[in-house]
């Protein structure tokens, strides 16, 4: 069995941190790191933290940093099998932020993702007949979609939505509808619905969410709330506020990803909505008191969970 199959892209993040207050224009002293990074990479990498096994199906380049991406990944225990190397397959990142761990500048170049496509039509069957379910990027190209959610619907296997730009899914539409469960913010949220959510209590905001994704057609969707936690609703009228964990801020990068693995993870392995979104945010307030970008180790027995083998 394959696990959980991740699908997307993989990119460098360098960030940077100010010594003191950040000005704009102003040459900042401070501390730069890189590290390995991308939604679809941290989300595969949080999946093997909680070891279960995840295959992750992406593209990166020819370069020793590719071969880095790879190495830490199989170390982790992630399968590696289904990852090309083409020239320009890792996307960068760059992004400074300010002292409360939130990024105020960022610019981001996209890899080229022709090689994930490839090895869907060389290797697709294999990999979604084997897998336990399957999260996906939802603004990657469309023929990587579509290539996906049909092999998907071939072999009876649920497809969990992550979002890294909504302004793009929200060009997916009818892919989303299909999507087990899509995982968004509220920012994310109000393009999705062309709505304002500034202001709401996250009751308010339940309210909201079970209504526009019955008039969407949308099986089951969470959207995270920053500090207020998240709010979760399902097509068979489950719905409910998952409260966030209290903990210091380091840094924010990642923690969206982590909270979707959660959420993929509890969703794939029996546990209900409420459940699945408790999970992602203890996943995901891990990530926020760190600068790793992705969760630290949990057993799966911590999530009442069964370890994969």
């Amino acid at each position: 069995m394959n696990g959980i199959v991740v699908i997307g892209a993989v990119f460098v993040d360098i960030k940077g941190y100010p010594l003191a207050q950040y000005i704009a224009g102003g040459r900042n002293v401070g501390n730069v790191v890189q590290v390995h990074g991308g939604v679809s990479r941290n989300i595969a990498e949080d999946i093997a933290n909680i070891e279960l096994r995840p295959t992750f199906v992406s593209v990166v380049d020819r370069s020793g940093t590719g071969t880095d991406v790879i190495e830490k990944l199989k170390r982790h225990k992630v399968n590696t099998d289904y990852i090309a190397r083409e020239d320009d397959g890792l996307g960068t990142w760059l992004a400074i932020f300010d002292h409360g761990g939130d990024v105020i500048a960022s610019v981001s170049k996209r890899p080229d993702l022709r090689g994930v496509l490839e090895m869907l039509e060389a290797h697709g069957d294999e990999i979604i007949s084997g897998a336990d379910s399957v999260a996906i990027e939802v603004d990657m190209e469309a023929p990587i979609l579509k290539k996906v959610y049909e092999l998907a619907e071939k072999y009876g296997k649920k497809v969990y939505a992550a979002v890294s730009n909504m302004s793009i899914a929200m060009e997916r539409r009818d892919l989303l509808t299909r999507s087990a469960c899509l995982v968004c913010n509220r920012q994310e949220a109000e393009l999705l619905f062309s709505e304002n959510y500034e202001g709401l209590t996250p009751e308010e905001m339940c309210d909201v969410l079970q209504k526009r994704i019955v008039r969407m057609g949308m099986p089951r969707m969470v959207v995270t709330l920053g500090d207020e936690g998240a709010v979760y609703a399902g097509e068979s009228g489950e719905s409910g506020i998952c409260p966030p964990q209290k903990v210091e801020v380091v840094d924010t990068t990642g923690a969206g990803d982590a909270f979707f693995a959660g959420v993929t993870i509890g969703l794939t392995y029996g546990k209900t909505l409420a459940e699945a979104a408790a999970i992602g945010t203890r996943m995901a307030s891990a990530v926020i008191a760190t600068k790793e970008s992705v969760c630290p180790r949990f057993r799966p027995e911590e999530f009442g969970l069964a370890e994969r083998s």
